[in-house]
């Protein structure tokens, strides 16, 4: 942590600390989850959510910038993004905007799309767990609970997983053969609290949150009904049998036909008749008015722009903080660092100070590539 300067916590849990820092020598904001190692789940949380993060790559999924472990504690680093859609919910209690809702749903999905496609589950997608940038950018974050879709059918998987408010009724009964609709269930009550400002089902236990689940869209299927009533969890329990039902279509006055139509798609009972990322991303809701080329266009141009100016940010950053007194006396281009180098040129540079050699490394058009400089020269 010698690197970064804390500026404040962001939030605790139950396995670790996330906190606010600056980096040092770029001046550059992330966010610094700090996790203790004490038993076998903690390991197993951080180990799934440094090796999914460090395969998968996408615009609206929050980058782990590095990763060390000192002393029985893990230190994940990861970029700096301003809010979450919590924050938003409880600044706009009534709901956000329309328009702002429609724009954060579009990128959820090809968050979550993404990650199907590479076979992984997140499992807990939830308002705290969607970041939003200044520029509208938003990422998916938090993966200690995602995990690879099995490859052998049948395989079983963790049944106590996601937040209660936006699990899917398998999760609920207790299934432990579930695959992708989770999520998509998920994103269908994310989707109606970000238009309403209300969760869905707010339950208050597993049962409750079942209660709620069936009085809106009736009972669960065969299987679930099965595993309910197979859970020993539950034993002794009856299903829940609402008096009366409370339809989504009766809670949802703010909601259009487009954007009742795809909620719906997403919040089935059986998990194979909720419709896949793919297709909701294609859905007349994002299309009708040629949104979602629009959307993506401007998410192109606003990742490049955050790029850019973090790269010229911490460029001035560290020529205010760069001694006068440096020297750069050696410079020459080469053409080939090693067999195995990828770049097709670079800058050897040697640096002076005060007539002692600092350091030798390697200049590209990102600066200095060198683990022990002090200084970093852009040219």
């Amino acid at each position: 942590m010698h690197k970064y300067e804390t500026l404040g916590c962001l939030g605790s849990g139950s396995y670790g600390t996330v906190l606010k820092c600056r980096h040092r020598d770029t001046g550059r904001s992330v966010a610094v989850k700090k996790l203790l190692e004490e038993d076998e789940t903690v390991r197993k949380i951080v180990e799934r959510e440094i090796r999914l993060l460090k395969q998968l790559r996408h615009e609206n999924l929050v980058n782990l910038l590095e990763v060390w472990k000192r002393k029985r504690r893990w230190y994940l680093v990861f970029e700096f993004v301003d809010r979450t859609v919590l924050d938003e919910l409880e600044q706009f209690p009534s709901g956000l905007d329309p328009l702002r809702v429609r724009k954060h749903l579009y990128q959820i999905l090809r968050a979550v799309s993404f990650c199907h496609q590479h076979n992984i589950i997140h499992r807990d997608v939830k308002p705290e767990n969607v970041l939003v940038s200044q520029l509208g950018v938003v990422k998916l974050c938090d993966f200690g609970f995602a995990r690879t879709m099995a490859a052998a059918p049948g395989e079983v998987y963790t049944d106590y997983v996601a937040t209660r408010w936006y699990r899917a009724p398998e999760l609920l009964v207790g299934d432990t053969r579930y695959g992708k609709a989770v999520d998509v269930w998920a994103v269908g009550c994310l989707f109606f609290e970000m238009l309403t400002g209300d969760p869905l089902f707010p339950g208050d236990s597993d049962i409750d949150q079942l209660h709620l689940v069936i009085s809106c869209f009736g009972h669960l299927t065969p299987r679930h009904r099965e595993v309910f009533y197979r859970n020993p969890v539950f034993m002794g329990v009856c299903l829940p049998e609402p008096a009366e039902r409370n339809p989504l279509e009766s809670r949802s006055l703010r909601l259009s036909g487009l954007a009742l139509d795809l909620a719906q798609r997403c919040l089935q009972m059986d998990p194979d008749k909720r419709s896949q990322c793919a297709d909701l991303l294609l859905h007349l809701y994002f299309t009708r008015d040629r949104f979602h080329l629009k959307t993506h266009k401007d998410l192109k141009e606003n990742s490049r722009g955050t790029k850019s100016s973090r790269r010229e940010k911490e460029k001035r950053d560290m020529q205010r903080s760069t001694p006068d007194a440096v020297q750069v006396r050696s410079m020459h281009l080469s053409t080939k660092i090693s067999s195995s180098c990828t770049l097709k040129s670079y800058w050897s540079v040697i640096l002076f100070h005060q007539n002692k050699q600092l350091s030798i490394g390697l200049l590209d058009e990102f600066g200095l590539r060198c683990e022990e400089i002090c200084v970093r020269v852009y040219i």
